[in-house]
C-alpha cells in the first residue's frame, strides 16, 4: 500500500522561503510522476508543479514565474518542493500526489492515484 506524507508547511513571512517534503512508503518513486497541488479556502485546487522521477523532467505553471523548484533524495525516496519569495497568495494547503507509468497531462489532478494528507502553508504580509 502506497502512502505519501508531506511535511514542511508552516507560517512564514512574505518574501521568505519554505521547503516542503513528500516521502513515499510502500513503493519507490521509480517511473512515477510526483505532482504538487494547493488549495486555498474557497478556491479550487491548483497545480503548482510536477516531477517525472525517472527522467527528472519538471513542469511548472507559468504563473509561478520560477519561484518554485523541485529537488529529490533518491535514497530517501523523497521529493522536495522549494518555494521562494513567498507571498500571502501562496497561503494554502499543499498536497503531493503520485501516479506511476503515466505519460500524459501532469497537471490533471484526476490522474493521480495517491495523495498525501496535505501540509498547511501560511504566509503573512
Amino acid at each position: 500500500q502506497v502512502q505519501l506524507i508531506e511535511s514542511g508547511g508552516q507560517l512564514a513571512q512574505a518574501g521568505g522561503s519554505l521547503r516542503l517534503s513528500c516521502v513515499a512508503s510502500g513503493r519507490t518513486f521509480d517511473r512515477a510522476v510526483i505532482g504538487w497541488f494547493r488549495q486555498a479556502p474557497g478556491k479550487e485546487r491548483e497545480f503548482v508543479g510536477a516531477l517525472r522521477w525517472t527522467t527528472r523532467q519538471t513542469y511548472y505553471p507559468d504563473f509561478l514565474k520560477g519561484r518554485f523548484t523541485f529537488s529529490r533524495d533518491n535514497d530517501a525516496n523523497t521529493v522536495y518542493l522549494e518555494m521562494n519569495n513567498l507571498q500571502p497568495e501562496d497561503t494554502a494547503v499543499y498536497y503531493c500526489a503520485a501516479v506511476w507509468n503515466y505519460y500524459s497531462d501532469v497537471g490533471d489532478a484526476t490522474k493521480y492515484n495517491y495523495w498525501g494528507q496535505g501540509t498547511q502553508v501560511t504566509i503573512s504580509s
